[in-house]
């Protein structure tokens, strides 16, 4: 049975390994506070607190897909603005 927590660390090494030119990501991924979360298909980031507005599919400038040995694909979502909306556990939909 997998941990039911994910680890963001996971994706910090990731992102280094297969898109190092992306050190962005990386510092972004490095703020995060809570670097375990419950393991979801979906994992949105919050940037602006409890009142922040859903992300819509449009808000997405570009997706990048990142594979795992453990993990299968996981895939990161970006903001046109260039932050991190969250990250796809591909595997583990459904």
């Amino acid at each position: 049975m997998r941990n039911p927590y994910f680890d963001i660390q996971t994706v910090i090494d990731l992102v280094k390994e297969q898109e190092p030119e992306r050190l962005d990501l990386v510092e972004q991924l490095e703020r995060i506070d809570k670097k375990k979360m419950i393991r979801r298909p979906y994992i949105s980031f919050n940037y602006e607190g409890k009142h922040a507005k859903k992300v819509d599919a449009w808000d997405i400038h570009e997706s990048i897909a990142l594979l795992d040995k453990n993990e299968g694909h996981i895939i990161l979502d970006i903001h046109k603005n260039g932050k991190i909306a969250g990250l796809e556990l591909t595997d583990q939909i459904p």
